[in-house]
């Protein structure tokens, strides 16, 4: 009788296991029209990082005067292609993906799993949040379902589909890992991990939930050997979807600041402040004239709430106060000397976007440049800040804002930092104009650019 039990118990076993294991078929089979595959194509230049010669005649007379300065110059350039995932969120073809997928990219297409194939073009994207919005001219396309990520439970089944090493269309699954992850460098997004096998091409693509919904965007692992180890990460399709709104309508995005810098609470700090819990964000420092200072915040004050929202460590104040809108007014409490207040405060915009909005409206209607700016030789152009300076490690240089007619024909782009003049330094704006003026009508220039990580000798023709 008890052998009649055992293998009674052996054949109903793997039954039950595989009854309890979720179907995904029917799920793949309406969803996977909707994920894209996403290559691009790059020109890079310099590769080395090294000033190089541009492309000129050897008859030309300017070639001599680079030959001289760059005797053995590397490659000039190659191209670079690169391999993501996306998928459609409307019938006339927005797409979204990664910023890092598309970033600098000088082609894109996508392709469908039918083997459509189409050109796209940014609409814009944001670093922050890597997420971006691309478009393509279609009609009636097979879009996806937004699904509510706040819902998510740990242990909850999701799936991937995507183009890791260029497989398109590949589907994999795991389970929601934990929620609200927050990553080195990355403060605006409250990330969803999972131990879904995600690797290289598998970025920009759909999380999807079991009823078919998309919950996140596939954006980072974490590994040491460059390939998948049980981690990754996906940004909460709420968060995505209001960056791609917000690129949508006005080509950028905003966000709120208040003018702090915090650390965590420890258990220590916690009970020095009366706290009956380590939690909430530690103001060390209140920025002068910020929204905080005029909203009374304080070096020492613990912000538990923001917007009746609860702060439960450090890492949430930057994304609840960077989620609310420049302009409008929020409910502060905080903890200062054992005791609760509340305050409120008008948001502020994030420094970089501030400065933008700051210069928009000094332009005015005629649209004058600022006083911190000119526009010369078909360039905008402004000094870099102590911060940028700072970061690029350099010592001076000036920024170029825009560039049209002969300074565009020449290569020169937005976001190139001048170095020199004809191997001149270039400190300021002034001294810019003065090296130019030296010059005339005609004359070729060689202007020292750095591009990114790479520096780069750009014939300039002053017009």
């Amino acid at each position: 009788m008890l052998r009649k039990f055992v293998l009674f118990m052996l054949v109903l076993l793997p039954a039950t296991a595989a009854a309890q294991l979720p179907d995904f078929t029917e799920l793949v089979e309406k969803q996977g029209p909707t994920v894209v595959n996403i290559s691009t194509t790059q020109t890079v230049r310099n590769p080395l990082g090294l000033p190089q010669i541009p492309q000129l005649q050897e008859d030309d007379p300017f070639y001599e005067f680079f030959r001289r300065f760059i005797p053995n110059p590397g490659p000039r350039e190659f191209h670079s292609n690169s391999l993501g995932s996306g998928f459609i969120i409307s019938g006339d073809g927005y797409i979204l993906t990664n910023a890092h997928v598309v970033a600098a990219a000088d082609e894109i297409t996508v392709k469908l799993t039918d083997k459509r194939e189409f050109k796209a073009r940014v609409i814009g994207s944001d670093r922050r949040t890597d997420v971006a919005l691309i478009k393509i001219d279609g009609s009636a396309l097979p879009t996806v379902r937004f699904g509510d990520p706040n819902r998510l439970k740990v242990g909850e089944w999701v799936i991937a589909i995507g183009s890791p090493f260029g497989f398109e269309n590949s589907v994999t699954a795991g389970i929601v890992s934990a929620k609200g992850r927050s990553l080195p460098q990355e403060n605006f997004v409250p990330f969803i991990q999972t131990d879904v096998a995600v690797n290289p091409g598998n970025s920009g693509g759909p999380l999807f939930n079991l009823k078919g919904e998309v919950v996140g965007i596939n954006s980072q692992i974490y590994s040491r050997t460059g390939g998948f180890m049980g981690l990754s990460f996906a940004i909460p399709i709420d968060v995505a979807n209001d960056i791609a709104t917000q690129l949508k309508t006005t080509g950028k995005v905003t966000r709120g600041r208040i003018g702090v810098v915090i650390q965590p609470v420890t258990k220590e700090l916690a009970e020095s402040f009366g706290l009956p819990k380590p939690s909430g964000a530690l103001v060390s420092t209140v920025e002068k004239d910020s929204p905080a200072d005029k909203a009374g915040i304080e070096a020492g004050d613990v912000i538990l709430k923001f917007d009746g929202k609860i702060v439960n460590s450090s890492e949430d104040l930057p994304r609840l106060v960077g989620a609310t809108r420049p302009g409008s007014k929020a409910t502060v409490q905080l903890m200062r000397d054992k005791a609760a207040r509340e305050v409120t405060i008008v948001i502020g915009a994030m420094k970089d976007e501030e400065r933008t909005a700051q210069r928009q409206q000094r332009r005015g209607p005629g649209g004058k440049p600022p006083s911190d700016t000119v526009s010369r030789f078909g360039m905008t152009l402004s000094e870099p800040t102590a911060e940028q300076r700072n970061q690029l490690k350099i010592a001076g240089g000036v920024l170029v804002g825009d560039a049209q007619g002969g300074a565009a024909r020449a290569g020169i782009r937005r976001g190139d930092i001048i170095l020199a003049v004809n191997n001149q330094d270039v400190k300021s704006l002034e001294q810019f104009e003065q090296l130019m003026g030296q010059f005339d009508k005609g004359r070729i220039v060689a202007l020292l650019v750095r591009r990114g990580p790479n520096a780069l000798y750009i014939p300039f023709r002053i017009e």
